[in-house]
C-alpha cells in the first residue's frame, strides 16, 4: 500500500459484539505496512506493530516477538495499519493522554475529520496499560472482557506509543479519538495505554491518513449475525 494508507480489518462494533473467531493471518496483515495495532484471536492479549515486527502483549504484562511461522497461523479479528511515513516531527512534553489531543491537532491542524497516525518516542514518567486476557466462551463481548483486564502502570519507563486518531463520524467502525499502545524499549512488556504522564520532552512523528481500505470478515458467520450497533459508552468503558 502507499505510505499513510491505512489498512483496516472487521470494525470496532464487532469486537463489542464478541466476532474474534476467525480473522486475518498476521502474514497478509503485514502487506499492508509496518506500523500499526490490534488484537488477536479470542481477543487474548494486545497487539503492537512497530518497525515491520508483530509483537504479542499478553494479559500478564509480557512481551512476545512473532517470527514468520506465528505470522503464517495467527489471525487477528481487528486490526488497523499502515506504511508510516511522518509529515512532521517534534519535541512535545505530553502531561497527560488527554493534554495530548491539543498537541496533535497543533501539529497536524484542520484534521479533524480525518485519522492521523502517529508514533511516540522517549521516557515516560508513568504509563498506564491494559491487556484483555480472552474470551472465556464464544462470542462473549468485549465490554465483559473489559470487566477482568489486567492494567499495569510503569513508572520511569522508556519505550514508543503507535497510535491512530479516528474522527468522531467513525465511532464502532474505529475508536473515535486516539487508540494508542505502548511497548517498552526493552520489548518486554506493553498494553493498550490508558494513561500516561511525561514530565520531559517525548519525540512525536505524525501523519495525516491520506486513504482508507476497511476489509470486512467474508467467512465469519458471527458477523452476519452480529448486531453491530454503535455503542459510545461501551467503546469509552473499554478503551479508556
Amino acid at each position: 500500500m502507499p505510505s499513510n494508507h491505512l489498512f483496516q480489518y472487521s470494525v470496532v462494533s464487532a469486537l463489542m459484539d464478541g466476532v474474534a473467531e476467525t480473522g486475518i493471518t498476521l502474514a497478509e496483515l503485514f502487506t499492508h505496512g509496518d506500523h500499526g495495532l490490534g488484537t488477536f484471536r479470542h481477543m487474548v492479549g494486545e497487539m503492537i506493530i512497530l518497525d515491520g515486527i508483530i509483537y504479542d502483549m499478553k494479559p500478564d504484562g509480557s512481551v512476545i516477538a512473532l517470527d514468520k511461522d506465528a505470522c503464517a497461523e495467527q489471525t487477528a479479528p481487528f486490526a488497523m495499519i499502515t506504511d508510516f511515513k511522518p509529515t512532521v516531527t517534534a519535541s512535545k512534553q505530553i502531561p497527560s493522554k488527554d493534554s495530548f489531543t491539543e498537541t496533535l491537532s497543533q501539529l497536524l491542524p484542520a484534521t479533524a475529520n480525518h485519522y492521523l497516525v502517529y508514533r511516540i518516542e522517549g521516557t515516560f514518567k508513568s504509563v498506564t496499560v491494559r491487556t484483555v486476557g480472552g474470551q472465556q466462551s464464544p462470542g462473549e463481548s468485549l465490554a465483559e472482557l473489559g470487566k477482568r483486564q489486567a492494567s499495569h502502570t510503569f513508572h520511569d519507563i522508556k519505550g514508543t506509543i503507535i497510535g491512530f486518531r479516528s474522527p468522531s463520524f467513525m465511532q464502532g467502525i474505529s475508536v473515535a479519538g486516539d487508540h494508542l499502545h505502548f511497548l517498552s524499549a526493552t520489548r518486554d512488556t506493553g498494553g493498550h495505554v490508558l494513561a500516561l504522564e511525561g514530565d520531559s520532552d517525548l519525540q512525536v512523528s505524525a501523519a495525516r491518513i491520506a486513504a482508507v481500505n476497511l476489509q470486512l470478515p467474508t467467512d465469519d458467520d458471527a458477523y452476519n449475525q452480529a448486531k453491530l450497533v454503535r455503542d459510545d459508552e461501551g467503546i469509552a468503558a473499554v478503551e479508556g
